[in-house]
Order: structure tokens, then C-alpha cells, then sequence
């Protein structure tokens, strides 16, 4: 895995952590648009040089509609198992591995950043990574999943009816309503699976967006409720009732999925690690990790090599 950080094949270039980032791949999309609608199964890939079974980190959106199972698929260090009827997003940033012992069938979309206008990244919820990957719609659900799909397959197949601009134009309103649907199944279960009321509310969004930036750096909820101008009290009900979580877990659970990212990743030294996500001392660094993970940040990077 070391090799593959280091190696110029093609992949995109190293982020300052020095992740490897796998761009989406235009070369492969027809006419060169910012999607791609295509049948999974053998001989097939999003990308030609991302190493699929091993773990790797994308900056592009993929939904897989399967029609078979069952299969397994790590997303975030999170093993999931999908089968016929299922729907996995995966979101630009978030780490997974195909799995080789599992056969992929069905539909598989690709979709470059930007290629949706602000308006409809924010409606379809697009960023939403406290979402869960793994969607399971009930028949009425995934047959209106189904059928937009299906159309969206035959609009990007298509490319000769219309002239590349217009073509684009309808791929994008076609996009939007298939997204529409996926993102209102996304916050459904979300909210089933916490039984609690909707995520909708804007202290947790910009509470969730904050430590996003800050993550890195800031650990604290008070400082987070101090920039935001919350009380305390306030955060801690908004993120409890969008979440289950309270700020602090919240906050703690994506410094540890960072910290995964980089050991899975990188090679660069545990120490500096921890200093990357905010702990300039190593061994403070080492007993957090433990405490959220049960293992040594030695150790689960040994466990991915």
C-alpha cells in the first residue's frame, strides 16, 4: 500500500495529508460529462486506476442500485452488506473497498462535484455524511428509485438526439429528480433508525458544517457553541435530537475517522497523525484512539497492510 501512495499512476494528485485522491474520471464518461450511469459487473470500474479492492478514497459521489447480494463493502471503516434492492452512497471524501469476494451487480452512478447547481446540491442534501451509506427502500420506494434511474441510464446513453449543451441540461434535471427521491429515502431512514424528529434543524447544520472546517483543531463544544452563539444547552439538544449523539461524540467520532483516513492512507508517522487531527501529543493521541477504537493507531494500520 505504501507503493501506491507513492506512485504517479494517474490517480490525481496527494492532498497535503498526503492522501491519494481519486478525481472522477471524465475520460470515461460519455461526451465528457460530469456523470456517469453504467452496469456493474465483471471487467467494469469507475475509475481506471484506483486500486478497488483495497481502500482508497474517492472526490466524486457513487450510488450503487443493486439487483443481487449479497455483497460487502466497507465505507468509512464501516462494513455493510447489501443485497438485492439495496442502494450504497458513498460521498467525495469518504473512504471504501470493493470487496473481492462479492459479485456487484446492478446499476452504478457516478457524479462529478459541481456538475448540479448550488440550489439542488443543498435540496438533494449531497453532503449529508451523517447520513447512512446503506439505504434499503421499501417496493414502492425502489420501484420509483428504479424507474428514474432507468431513465437517467437511457438519457446519458443517448447522446446523439440532442446537442451536447441541451443534453447536459436534461442529464442534470433528470439527475436532480432521481437525487430528490434517494435524498428524502437517505433522511427517512435516518430518522427511523433514531426514531426522533427530523435532522432539519439549522443549529445542527451549522454545528455539523463548523466541525467539518474544524475539526482538526478544535475539540471543544463550548468553543463551537461560542462561535455559532448557542448556549451550551441549546447545541447539545440540536445535535441530540438530529443525531443521538451528544456534540462531544459527535466531534470525537470524525477526529477518529480522520485519524483512520490518514494511518490507512499514508505513511506518514503516528505522531504526526495525531498532530494532523489535532493532538500534538502522541501519546495523548494513541490512548484517545484506543478509547474509541479498542485498538493502537499502530495496530489498525498493521491491520489494513
Amino acid at each position: 500500500m505504501a507503493d501506491e501512495n507513492r506512485q504517479d499512476d494517474g490517480g490525481g494528485p496527494k492532498d497535503g495529508d498526503g492522501i491519494r485522491t481519486f478525481p472522477f474520471p471524465v475520460d470515461l464518461s460519455l461526451l465528457g460529462v460530469g456523470m456517469q450511469v453504467e452496469p456493474m459487473g465483471s471487467g467494469r470500474t469507475w475509475h481506471a486506476h484506483a486500486p478497488l479492492h483495497r481502500v482508497h478514497r474517492i472526490d466524486f459521489h457513487v450510488v450503487m442500485l443493486f439487483t443481487g447480494g449479497p455483497v460487502r463493502h466497507m465505507v468509512d471503516f464501516a462494513e455493510h452488506e447489501a443485497t438485492a434492492g439495496d442502494l450504497l452512497w458513498i460521498r467525495p471524501g469518504q473512504v471504501h473497498r470493493f470487496s473481492p469476494d462479492s459479485e456487484y451487480r446492478g446499476t452504478a452512478l457516478t457524479m462529478q462535484p459541481g456538475f448540479l447547481p448550488r440550489a439542488t446540491v443543498e435540496a438533494t442534501g449531497l453532503y449529508r455524511y451523517d447520513l447512512p451509506p446503506l439505504l434499503r427502500p421499501d417496493e414502492a420506494r425502489l420501484a420509483g428509485l428504479t424507474a428514474s434511474l432507468d431513465q437517467l441510464r437511457r438519457e446519458y446513453e443517448d447522446a446523439t438526439t440532442l446537442p451536447l449543451s441541451l443534453h447536459t441540461a436534461v442529464l442534470r434535471h433528470t439527475l436532480s429528480a432521481f437525487l430528490l427521491r434517494l435524498a428524502h429515502l437517505a433522511v427517512s431512514s435516518a430518522q427511523e433508525a433514531r426514531q426522533g424528529p427530523a435532522p432539519g434543524d439549522t443549529t445542527f447544520t451549522l454545528f455539523r458544517d463548523a466541525v467539518e472546517r474544524g475539526f482538526a483543531a478544535n475539540h471543544s463544544v463550548s468553543a463551537y457553541a461560542d462561535a455559532l452563539g448557542y448556549s451550551r444547552r441549546t447545541l447539545v439538544r440540536a445535535v441530540r435530537a438530529a443525531t443521538g449523539q451528544t456534540p462531544k461524540g459527535f466531534i470525537d467520532k470524525r477526529v477518529v475517522l480522520e485519524a483512520k483516513r490518514l494511518l490507512a492512507h499514508t505513511d506518514m508517522p503516528i505522531g504526526r497523525v495525531g498532530a494532523a487531527v489535532g493532538f500534538p501529543d502522541a501519546a495523548n493521541f494513541s490512548k484517545f484512539f484506543h478509547q474509541h477504537t479498542d485498538q493502537t493507531p499502530a495496530a489498525f494500520r498493521a491491520e489494513l497492510r
